[in-house]
């Protein structure tokens, strides 16, 4: 009877232990590491000469304070062109106005009638302030950047002439005294009514022209395939220039389909006919060919 006195006792402290247990304190929710960028630390979207025919941007990191920055990795996101995955860039960043990391960017995102307004931008970096710990940062690019605005109109507008007309240089290219002759060949597609080339550009390093010497239209093209007779020369016989030729050749026509609004295309000749230009270059200009 005593030893059932004693565990009946029992139950209650039992009981109430038991409460305790499961209505103690609860650990809460786990807090996210903030996304804001450190003090004093900012970007901004730039882009060199060199950058545009490798279709790179450079992401230019600014540390106002004396504490050092480790960037893991840089991403640009924005709905205005396809998203890369993150570019590794393993730097460690002291005081300084401005350091750039390099990094592709994707596809533009483009209508098939009309040229977008650009999305808003941010870049995504993984970064260590001193010794505090690895986190992800959000840096917002001021909007609209005119950097990325300027690259969709130039992308899109392609995309959208591009739908209504094939361009493209013709294979052969002959030389006539100090100049080169060769053709742009021009097809309307998809219906796309009447092409009116406006007008063609040279590049840094070469001149282009139509033979006709026509501008404003060099002509209008009402069916099918056509050649437009064109005329390359060096723009100028600079032995530095043409070993830092980034981009000697992007050369540039604008034209327009049924009437439509007037875009560029950017032209590039095959790799054969660029060692021709380089060699016809040199020999014009009377310095060695590389």
């Amino acid at each position: 009877m005593g030893r059932g006195v004693r565990i009946a006792g029992l139950w209650p402290a039992v009981a109430v232990a038991l409460a305790v247990s499961a209505c103690g304190p609860r650990p809460g929710p786990t807090t996210a590491p903030s996304t804001v960028p450190p003090p004093g630390v900012s970007v901004s979207v730039q882009q060199w000469r060199s950058d545009v025919p490798v279709h790179r941007l450079q992401i230019a990191a600014r540390n106002d304070t004396a504490t050092p920055v480790y960037f893991q990795d840089v991403q640009l996101s924005t709905a205005s062109f396809q998203v890369l995955p993150p570019q590794r860039v393993d730097t460690t960043l002291g005081r300084t106005p401005r350091t750039d990391f390099s990094i592709p960017y994707g596809t533009a995102r483009c209508d098939r009638d009309r040229i977008p307004q650009v999305s808003p931008a941010v870049v995504i970096a993984h970064l260590r302030v001193g010794d505090g710990p690895l986190r992800e940062v959000r840096f917002a690019v001021p909007h609209p950047d005119p950097i990325l605005s300027g690259l969709l109109t130039t992308e899109c507008g392609e995309f959208i002439l591009r739908e209504s007309v094939g361009v493209a240089f013709g294979d052969s290219w002959d030389r006539v005294g100090k100049e080169l002759h060769g053709v742009i060949r021009v097809e309307p597609k998809n219906a796309a009514g009447p092409v009116t080339v406006d007008d063609v550009a040279g590049t840094t390093h070469y001149d282009l022209k139509p033979a006709s010497g026509k501008t404003r239209p060099v002509t209008v093209v009402r069916s099918g395939p056509a050649e437009i007779p064109v005329v390359v020369t060096p723009t100028r016989c600079d032995p530095h220039a043409f070993g830092e030729a980034k981009q000697a050749f992007l050369f540039s026509l604008w034209a327009s389909a049924g009437g439509g609004a007037t875009y560029r295309i950017v032209l590039t000749p095959s790799q054969e006919a660029q060692r021709l230009f380089q060699s016809y270059a040199a020999d014009v200009c009377g310095f060695p060919s590389s």
